[in-house]
């Protein structure tokens, strides 16, 4: 049975575009013991990924020129060789962006999709909700009356992140790029307020004229111009989860250092911590949890962006930094693909 592949052709300086990428076909190994053959049916597209392209230390190692690159796929068993995996068992991993991967039982976890749909699991209730409750939760703090902002508020985690604000009862303010994600945000996802940081002339006092008892606790995604904007406007104490800086992701490294922010974040005491999903590891089972039990109650709504063929996935990846995808990015392989 054949295959097909996306590896890394080459690391990018700036910029990724199609060049990055090469497809190439293969032969699907027969499994071993212990191995199962995973059919593709959802593959996420995430920012992280594009950190992973370059070389250097990193808490991930990057991504080996020539081999596919990794990402959280869902997909179903069509062939196995364990017990604990029947044909039509629906699993998710971090596995390449093949059709077909042959991998061992342990890189892979069974899914329900009775519970949530398949999609789900690569976002609401999965990588990205995940990343938004240890976020916003374990450094965030959040306590009620007080005030979130979050940047790349209409985004994969973004979205989620204010919905888990509202549940803890503080006021929540977006900041997303586009007054289609704006009116999602406030009419839909329960967002307090939201400003399109593209259309403001002077987003700074935008912000403000909707945080009128400033930030208590800034949930970044975006980094540069925004996150400036919003230092300004911390309360004493505040808390930043940084999550994301995807306004400097291709840029040259070391050119986005922004020591403007320090000055703000002695004078309010404020606490800023990095913070990838991988630091709560052994907290997984408590967040999705949690996720899954306020998305059956309703508490939760999630967006997705779905494009449709395996062949779209290194356009789906690069739409991620133009900000066209509302909520979770995803690419859905088609029924004569796979």
């Amino acid at each position: 049975m054949m295959n097909k592949m996306i590896t890394l052709r080459s690391r990018p300086q700036g910029w990724p575009n199609n060049e990055t990428f090469e497809f190439k076909e293969t032969v699907v190994n027969q499994p071993e013991d212990g191995q199962i053959v995973v059919r593709s049916l959802y593959f996420s597209v995430d920012p992280y990924m594009r950190g992973r392209m370059n070389e250097g230390k990193s808490y991930i190692p990057p991504y080996k020129l020539g081999e596919a690159i990794v990402g959280g796929v869902v997909g179903e068993v069509i062939e196995s060789r364990s017990e604990k995996f029947s044909v039509g068992d629906k699993v998710m991993g971090y596995l390449g962006w093949k059709l077909y991967n042959v991998v061992d039982i342990a890189e892979v976890r069974l899914i329900n999709e009775n519970l949530a749909p398949l999609s789900a699991y690569l976002g609401v209730i999965g990588m990205t909700g995940l990343t938004a409750y240890f976020g916003l939760m374990d450094i965030g703090k959040p306590k009620a009356g007080e005030t979130v902002v979050v940047s790349g508020a209409a985004g994969a985690v973004g979205s989620i992140v204010g919905q888990i604000a509202k549940i803890q009862g503080a006021r929540v303010v977006g900041i997303a790029g586009s007054d289609e994600k704006i009116k999602l945000l406030t009419d839909k996802l329960g967002f307090d307020a939201a400003v399109n940081y593209k259309t403001s002339p002077d987003l700074q006092a935008a912000i403000a004229a909707v945080c009128p008892d400033g930030v208590d606790v800034y949930f970044d995604n975006v980094g540069g111009d925004v996150t400036d904007a919003v230092m300004n406007l911390l309360n004493d104490y505040a808390r930043i989860p940084l999550c994301g800086a995807i306004s400097s992701y291709n840029k040259e490294a070391g050119t986005d250092l922004r020591p403007s922010i320090l000055t703000k974040l002695i004078k309010t005491r404020s606490m800023i911590k990095g913070f990838v999903l991988g630091d709560y590891s052994d907290r997984l089972e408590e967040g999705a949890e949690h996720l899954g039990r306020w998305l059956s109650e309703g508490k939760l709504k999630y967006e997705e962006t779905i494009i449709e063929g395996f062949d779209q996935i290194p356009e789906a990846f690069l739409q991620l930094f133009k900000g066209t995808n509302v909520g979770k990015m995803l690419v859905k392989v088609t029924i004569d693909e796979g």
